[in-house]
């Protein structure tokens, strides 16, 4: 049987390369500390962090590019580039470890400078050009304060877009939302899986999978999908919805026509979208037995 990480591997080879952006950046650590990146994944497929570089810039110059390793970013997910995992968890409110990877990086000067991703290729996937006057005035010591993006529907080059995270979350949020998005339409424990497993054999345990939803507002549409190891959606739960405030979903384990499904890893994925077109995906990996 597939490993949960094979199965996001397979699905991201499927889906393509592509959806990676500069979400976060903490430049100036507390001393003796590490610096850290968080790139996002703004696409609705999962990707390979590898087809990626990081790029150190020199005036108009790729002077240098550092080379990612391998490891999967999900569709709407978060990974966070450091030099030292163990000083960002050890700094910071770090709700996913494995989303904290280390790897060679270049320096973010504490006067200003850029961040640059590109592709496998020499492609600029985004750019971000910080400095510390992006901070909040009010911070009279910037030491361990991170920018994060506020909206990816907005450019990087938007310096508007940024500002310093919010000393409530320890004033940064490696690995998941950022506090000061505006985008943000669901808080990630709002959706609340029954089970990892769904066995529908018919015996009254885990014959169903229930996905219970609580949101702090309503008027949100939804999808609901399940995917297979290798990417192809296998069942749609709800092609076109409108969410309340709460409620639930089932999933009763079997492929769109009521047919049986053979037993291995499988992803759920919720769409929802906003009013404003921004959207947010919600995906568990679930095992069919």
């Amino acid at each position: 049987m597939l490993s949960v990480i094979a199965l996001l591997l397979y699905i991201a080879v499927a889906n393509g390369q592509t959806g990676l952006t500069v979400s976060e950046l903490l430049y100036q650590p507390v001393s003796g500390e590490a610096e850290y990146v968080e790139l996002y994944n703004n696409s609705s497929q999962p990707v390979m962090l590898d087809s990626y570089h990081v790029v150190r810039w020199l005036g108009d110059t790729l002077d240098r590019h550092y080379e990612l390793p391998p490891h999967v970013v999900g569709a709407h997910e978060y990974v966070v580039l450091t030099t030292s995992a163990a000083s960002v968890v050890a700094n910071y409110d770090v709700k996913y470890l494995d989303r904290v990877v280390e790897c060679d990086m270049p320096p973010y000067p504490n006067t200003g400078g850029s961040v640059v991703i590109c592709t496998a290729d020499g492609a600029v996937a985004d750019r971000f050009d910080y400095s510390p006057s992006m901070h909040s005035r009010l911070l009279r010591n910037k030491a361990g304060v991170a920018l994060e993006r506020r909206s990816f529907q907005r450019p990087a080059s938007d310096r508007g877009n940024w500002f310093s995270a919010s000393s409530a979350c320890g004033y940064g949020t490696p690995g998941y939302g950022n506090s000061q998005s505006t985008e943000t339409l669901a808080e990630e424990n709002s959706f609340v899986f029954s089970s990892t497993v769904v066995s529908p054999d018919g015996d009254d345990y885990q014959d169903v999978l229930v996905v219970e939803y609580d949101l702090s507002d309503g008027g949100l549409m939804g999808r609901a999908e399940v995917y297979d190891a290798r990417g192809a959606k296998v069942r749609t739960l709800v092609g076109s919805f409108l969410l309340g405030t709460s409620g639930a979903l089932v999933w009763d384990g079997l492929g769109d026509g009521d047919r049986a499904l053979p037993p291995g890893h499988y992803v759920v994925q919720i769409t929802l979208y906003g009013i404003e077109g921004t959207q947010q995906v919600v995906r568990r990996a679930v095992a069919v037995r």
